[in-house]
């Protein structure tokens, strides 16, 4: 028996292809059935990584009873958040506004006639436990009450609406100006919020907030240090995979031991980019190049396609072998105490028990997560033992496995002859936005390590993306194994945008390719997307959210920066590139468009502050190309750096910086001087 996600592409929606639930995906075809049938729709979000929403694949949605009672009183939609961030924002808040909460899976109920929610929650059980309700209980109260049409119902969802468009319509006030005390306040507050001990458990790596942090710490020494501790927890800790490379996505406790297990493509191209830029800052510690390195390593090795692009995520879950019904969590990383004896020559045993914080009765369900302590270092012998792991893990040495072919489904991992452990399941399906920011990461390290294979990944992936993610003229968020899908968005085209220009920025040689491909794009931005009275990008193109509740300006930064940040941040570089001023008057517009959010909500969006500091602190320079190879290593924010053979006599270098040019440098010493 399957319903209609059968014929979809998504591994997500296809893990609940086979469900007794008569899904539809989001199309007008369920959107008018529900209407027709006056049933409200029960709309269901997640995506194909998400250990709960696994869960609740294998509970609820596989329960007899409650498939019977969903096809007979709902509409059921599933809809992967992947692809459609903009619906996942826009009843996320919902959710928020309703419980104060929100997370995934993301289960809402809406009204049919208009698409506004009324009840929502995240997992459901099937049976009462963990403090909620059994789901077919929530159903049957739910049916009644929506049919019941009472007063409490409709003004129910009057505030609802009220509250989303409250939260969607941003007005200029002229009161708040562009300051740099609006600047320094952002950042001290922003800072607070990755501050070591401010809060508890979950700890997610929150690299906005970092990278503001880190700007803040060029002048002054307590945000640089909070930005090294943020490092220092990220490369030493249980979130990172000591053996294998990358970043997990977040971990359960507050000591950064025990990850949630996934591995997003997104988390990895953003901490890549802030360890780099930490590094240029002249914070070389041994460890932090060793992650990123790992992370280059992985992706390389498990999340890059034959065509050059990278794949989206990694499971929490996999099978510990091929008799067991239903994935573990974490079982592909973590390894008993009796384990590493066995593998571990008794020298290596010693030392890795003294690197890491290892224990008999370990961390995780008996089982070690490698968390580092942070005196030690990575040596000889624990390299060599973290290779024997790789080898059990992998089942090749680690110098002769340059591919390891991903598991797309649950039933290739259980079936493919595995010479180690059976991986987690790849989400092979490419995504924009997440590829941009992995190009972004990978440009910003070639410019600081100056290694090329950092260099060589990103251009490849930019190449597949320049030639086939355009389809009758318009770019599109999503591959799925050469088929393109869904148009961009707002954040695939600014995070685009701002992997060209990194390129532009890191490139020996091909600056004005990358340069006059962000130019194109970023036109093609402004036409689909740009409010062109206020100012602002909306998530959605004008001509793609008739089947939208409401259109939403994004600025708030979650796991990834916000759209309208980034593009404000790309209106300024291109003015420094090209010194056209229509981009920063489009800059200066959208910033004191989202100035009293910026005043009041300060923590909501570090990303516009980032913006605002562009803004503000503009530099370019125009140099010579051996010149500029010396200030791309180096941490430069808000500095756009062009070669220019063509300078006065005599100097290497001249520094502009607002609307103002220092005299041109004669030497490096003076350079620095200016830029400093």
């Amino acid at each position: 028996m399957t319903n209609h996600l059968i014929n979809t592409q998504s591994l997500y929606l296809q893990k609940h292809a086979h469900n007794p639930i008569n899904w539809w995906y989001w199309c007008d075809e369920a959107l008018n059935l529900a209407k027709q049938e006056d049933k409200p729709i029960f709309l269901s979000i997640g995506y194909s990584s998400c250990h709960w929403c696994t869960v609740m694949e294998g509970e609820a949605f596989s329960d007899g009873a409650i498939a019977s009672y969903l096809n007979d009183n709902f509409i059921s939609i599933k809809v992967d958040r992947e692809e459609r961030p903009d619906i996942d924002s826009i009843y996320m808040t919902a959710l928020q506004m309703m419980t104060g909460q929100g997370g995934w899976p993301l289960n809402i109920f809406l009204s049919p006639d208009d698409l506004v929610p009324f009840y929502g929650g995240t997992y459901f059980p099937i049976e009462p436990r963990y403090g909620r309700p059994g789901f077919l209980q929530i159903l049957q109260a739910l049916r009644d009450f929506y049919h019941d049409k009472s007063d409490k119902f409709l003004s129910l969802k009057n505030e609802i609406v009220k509250g989303l468009e409250t939260n969607s319509n941003i007005n200029f006030t002229s009161e708040n100006q562009l300051t740099p005390e609006l600047l320094q306040q952002g950042i001290a507050n922003n800072s607070k919020v990755i501050a070591r001990n401010d809060y508890g458990s979950p700890r997610f790596p929150m690299m906005p907030y970092s990278n503001i942090t880190l700007q803040g710490g060029v002048k002054d020494k307590n945000y640089r240090d909070l930005a090294i501790r943020r490092a220092l927890d990220l490369v030493n800790g249980g979130i990172y995979d000591h053996v294998g490379g990358g970043f997990h996505r977040y971990t359960v406790d507050a000591t950064w031991t025990v990850p949630h297990f996934e591995k997003m493509l997104y988390d990895n191209g953003l901490i890549m980019e802030f360890l780099a830029n930490l590094w240029a800052n002249g914070v070389e510690i041994s460890e932090i190049k060793r992650a990123c390195e790992g992370i280059k390593d992985w992706l390389k090795r498990e999340m890059t396609s034959e065509k050059g692009y990278f794949y989206a995520a990694q499971d929490a879950d996999n099978f510990a072998d091929i008799h067991h019904i239903e994935p573990e969590e974490g079982e592909f990383y973590v390894w008993s105490y009796q384990q590493l004896k066995e593998i571990l020559s008794a020298e290596e045993f010693n030392a890795f028990i003294d690197t890491f914080i290892i224990s008999e009765d370990g961390n995780f369900e008996s089982k070690n997560v490698l968390q580092k302590r942070e005196d030690k270092s990575i040596n000889e012998i624990i390299n060599n033992a973290l290779d024997k792991l790789f080898k059990v893990r992998y089942g090749e040495e680690r110098n002769s496995l340059e591919k390891f072919s991903p598991a797309k489904n649950n039933q290739e991992a259980k079936t493919f002859q595995w010479l180690g452990r059976i991986p987690p399941v790849t989400d092979t399906k490419m995504i924009l936005a997440w590829n941009s920011l992995m190009i972004s990461g990978l440009a910003t390290a070639y410019g600081v390590f100056q290694d090329v294979s950092y260099l060589d990944l990103a251009e490849k992936a930019t190449e597949f993306i320049l030639n086939h993610q355009w389809e009758n003229g318009r770019l599109h968020r999503l591959n799925y194994e050469g088929n393109v899908a869904v148009f961009a968005q707002s954040e695939d085209y600014s995070l685009f945008i701002k992997a060209l220009l990194d390129l532009a920025q890191n490139h020996p040689t091909n600056t004005d390719f990358y340069l006059n491909q962000a130019i194109k794009i970023q036109a093609e931005f402004n036409q689909f997307c740009q409010d062109k009275e206020q100012g602002g990008y909306y998530n959605n193109a004008h001509d793609n959210s008739s089947d939208l509740l409401i259109r939403e300006k994004s600025y708030i930064d979650n796991a990834t920066p916000s759209s309208n940040g980034i593009a404000i941040a790309n209106l300024v570089r291109l003015h420094l590139f090209t010194d056209e001023e229509k981009y920063l008057d489009e800059a200066e517009k959208t910033l004191k468009l989202f100035s009293d959010i910026m005043n009041k909500a300060s923590t909501s969006c570090p990303s516009l502050f980032t913006a605002l500091n562009w803004y503000l602190n503009r530099t370019s320079v125009k140099t010579t190309k051996d010149t500029k190879l010396q200030l791309i290593q180096k941490y430069l924010p808000n500095t756009v750096i062009r070669s220019d053979e063509e300078l006065p006599s005599n100097s290497i270098a001249i520094v502009c910086r607002g609307v103002s040019c220092f005299e041109p440098a004669t030497t490096i010493t003076q350079l620095w001087q200016q830029l400093s």
